[in-house]
């Protein structure tokens, strides 16, 4: 595209110096980071994912940075978790020892497959790779390790090889690039690099068909911090029966809008649901907005029933591995509720049919006859970082038997 075009302009024109820094809870640490992670998420969010908890401990290893990119008032639009850092973002913060860069533009490139104009998305995408900011080209350059996390960072391979060829670059594979809606772009140009990385980490064996048979894959699965007793200890709830959700995820309103009037005598809390939640009014559904991770542990001890509201028809099969709402449920040996996409064969997930009152009274009435159950302990983060920087160091992490790939 030329230097003319409107989506250049529009991206240029919101640009903000990267000059810019504060300071907050750290003090400052050395300039050449060895770990780079590049996202759609912001470190500095409330809302956490495993990007959050995997940087954590990247940080503890050496100096960290974490560039979040795709931000622009576009994202407002969509219950972006980043909204909050509006005023954050085109400066440089540390935040918990980590170097957090938020890119906003006017305008960002995203999948243009609704509106049957896909064959414009690369000189879009394009665009928006070159106007990358001063700061964020020193990181790359100066990086030893650089993480790209699934989504809209795939763009930014090539110019990453290009300014720091003897970085090891890694693909944190959070989820399938159709599923989370990438345009069909970057879907082509993941498998076009894909088998260029170092090391691509698979949450779940259901995504090697993400992938060319030859590239360096690696099993790592999710981890949770050590559970802390007294972090949970006292109970936020009143007497009587409480089920709790967490986060917004493909998040079914339907559920409760069925489940709280067919049991009236339950209460069913809703932390961060997002906007498809605001809209429920029944007397016994409780709603919260966005909650530290370690304030809602309190809310999943005390509680009778975990519940994973999913949109059935929307959820991919790798959720039964990947779903940290579920695995935070099972470490603390709650029964939980879910589509039965998401349930698969575990132990403690009861699965109901979305929409069906029958199914959805069912499979709650079936948890809380089974209650509590031995809980079951998932890798700390820390041995998740371990195996992600090290994958051959550990058993399991290699799978045997890939399923075929099917390029986009």
């Amino acid at each position: 595209m030329s230097g003319t075009t409107p989506w250049r302009s529009a991206l240029t024109r919101s640009a903000l110096p990267d000059t810019a820094i504060s300071h907050m809870d750290e003090p400052a640490i050395e300039s050449r980071p060895p770990f780079l992670m590049i996202s759609a998420h912001d470190f500095r969010s409330k809302r956490q994912a495993n990007v959050h908890f995997i940087m954590r401990e990247m940080a503890h290893r050496g100096p960290a940075q974490f560039a979040s990119i795709g931000f622009s008032p576009l994202s407002l639009l969509i219950e972006d978790p980043r909204a909050s850092l509006w005023r954050r973002s085109n400066r440089v913060e540390r935040y918990n020892n980590v170097e957090c860069y938020l890119w906003r533009t006017l305008v960002h490139p995203f999948s243009l497959r609704r509106l049957k104009l896909a064959a414009l998305e690369r000189p879009f995408f394009r665009a928006y790779e070159r106007l990358l900011p001063r700061i964020l080209r020193r990181w790359i350059t100066d990086a030893g390790t650089i993480i790209l996390e699934s989504g809209i960072s795939v763009l930014l391979f090539d110019l990453i090889k290009k300014l720091n060829p003897r970085a090891s670059v890694i693909y944190l594979c959070s989820d399938a690039l159709n599923t989370i809606g990438c345009a069909s772009f970057l879907e082509r140009e993941l498998s076009r690099i894909a088998s260029a990385f170092d090391g691509i980490r698979i949450p779940s064996p259901q995504l090697l068909s993400e992938f060319p048979s030859h590239c360096p894959i690696y099993f790592v699965p999710h981890g949770m911090d050590p559970i802390q007793a007294n972090e949970s200890s006292i109970s936020p709830y009143e007497a009587g029966i409480h089920l709790v959700s967490l986060g917004s995820m493909l998040f079914d309103r339907s559920f409760f809008e069925i489940a709280a009037v067919a049991l009236p005598d339950y209460t069913f809390h809703v932390i961060g649901g997002g906007i498809k939640a605001q809209a429920l009014s029944a007397p016994n559904i409780r709603l919260y907005g966005e909650m530290p991770f370690k304030q809602t542990l309190a809310y999943i001890n005390h509680a009778q029933v975990g519940i994973a509201p999913y949109n059935g028809g929307k959820v991919s099969p790798y959720l039964v591995d990947t779903s940290m709402k579920l695995m935070q449920f099972e470490a603390y040996g709650l029964p939980a509720v879910c589509p039965a996409v998401a349930a698969g064969n575990r132990y403690g997930r009861f699965s109901y049919e979305p929409g069906n009152r029958a199914s959805i009274v069912a499979a709650i009435q079936a948890a809380l006859a089974l209650g509590r159950f031995a809980p079951r302990t998932p890798l700390s983060w820390k041995e998740v970082a371990d195996r992600i920087l090290s994958p051959k160091s550990f058993a399991g992490t290699t799978l045997e038997g890939k399923t075929p790939f099917a390029p986009p």
